[in-house]
């Protein structure tokens, strides 16, 4: 985290009350149930105003998409986007997208090949852009999530907005990107994500728009999360439990996402006055155009280290994923591909023998943490099989 943002972790880690305002950076919430008080009070705080998501996403993406957008339009939306999520749905699109490189990484793993997690997520990431926005696989590559990088990688904490300059080059990408989308979209065939959105009933510029957000805001979120899963399994000994034990493999990957929450951050702005906290002074006053900051990554905190067996993340309900109308519609898309690529690394590890509970025979060989970067993650990440195997 410090590595991704040197001058606004500091600061916000640095808070020690459950609400506070900071002069500069706006009202900083780290109590989980204030935090979720604020996501579901739609009333009081919106994604739409001064310093919420709308003033960085709406000049590149238009008006109209779920990042910016409040009542009954916003849950009419999220209502016809909904059959595009279910268990169904979303199976059969990782299945077919990534199913082939699940079985690739498990392979080259169980092989004894050393490999690169950042790399492979990055690549499962290009996929996953390529099937919403409608691409061939032939033009799938790294670059493709690189340039969705270049757009994410200009938002800063502490910077409300993307410059002139910033928004030009987020438009750019964007409508390059779109375009693939928009002839999905007329052309309608069902098995890409634009067509289906057709087949659903979205109007052209409502599936533009829900596709760029989906793409914005999921991929590099989930190649920050995945090497950090793995990571920190290896790290605190639970790879090679759960490649011979997988019972609690879901209490893990939920554990990871408290530990790591990959999306350290959520943004409000206040359109109505009102209170965050108790009357008895240890709450903040909120009057309308205040940005309020949701410090997830410390509203996380509400346990010491990482214990799939005790399992604090149960308690806070996904509080990751947000809250209210506003939880992450494409949760169970991203959990998909969490279970997937851990999955084919603990079957690796399983295929290479026996082995104590305490040690693994697959390893972290190297690492390097990426810096300059909106999610915190590992510029590089290395898998590779233990010596001792």
């Amino acid at each position: 985290m410090r590595a991704a943002h040197p001058v606004a972790y500091p600061l916000l880690a640095s808070v020690r009350r459950p609400v506070v305002r900071v002069p500069g950076l706006g009202v900083v919430v780290t109590d989980a149930s204030l935090l979720r008080a604020v996501l579901m009070d739609t009333q009081t705080f919106s994604k739409h105003g001064p310093g919420a998501p709308s003033d960085l996403w709406t000049p590149v993406l238009g008006d109209r998409v779920l990042l910016n957008m409040e009542g009954a339009e916003h849950l009419e939306l999220r209502r016809r986007l909904a059959p595009l999520f279910t268990p169904a749905a979303v199976g059969e699109l990782v299945d077919r997208m990534l199913g082939p490189s699940y079985t690739r990484l498990r392979d080259r793993l169980a092989a004894g090949e050393s490999v690169d997690l950042v790399a492979e997520a990055r690549r499962g990431a290009s996929a996953a852009i390529g099937a919403l926005v409608g691409l061939d696989e032939d033009v799938v590559d790294d670059r493709l999530f690189r340039r969705i990088a270049s757009v994410t990688g200009a938002v800063r904490l502490s910077r409300p907005r993307m410059t002139d300059a910033q928004i030009a080059h987020a438009k750019a990408v964007m409508a390059d990107l779109t375009g693939h989308a928009r002839a999905a979209w007329r052309a309608g065939d069902p098995a890409t994500v634009p067509g289906r959105m057709r087949e659903l009933g979205l109007g052209e510029e409502e599936s533009l728009g829900a596709v760029g957000a989906f793409v914005l805001t999921g991929t590099e979120t989930l190649v920050a999360y995945l090497p950090r899963l793995v990571a920190l399994l290896h790290d605190t000994g639970w790879l090679g439990r759960l490649a011979a034990d997988r019972t609690h493999l879901d209490a893990a990957v939920a554990e990871g996402l408290r530990v790591t929450t990959p999306s350290p951050v959520m943004l409000r702005s206040t359109v109505a006055a009102g209170r965050i906290g108790s009357d008895d002074g240890g709450g903040v006053g909120v009057r309308p155009g205040d940005r309020v900051v949701l410090a997830t990554f410390l509203a996380n905190r509400v346990a010491p280290g990482f214990d799939p067996v005790g399992n604090p993340a149960a308690n806070l309900r996904q509080l990751w994923f947000g809250a209210g109308s506003h939880f992450c519609l494409g949760a169970p898309l991203a959990m998909a591909q969490i279970r997937g690529t851990v999955g084919a690394v603990l079957d690796a590890a399983a295929s290479r023998g026996a082995f104590e509970a305490s040690a693994a025979p697959l390893v972290v060989e190297r690492r390097r943490v990426a810096r300059g970067v909106l999610i915190p993650g590992y510029r590089e990440l290395v898998l590779g099989p233990s010596r001792a195997v």
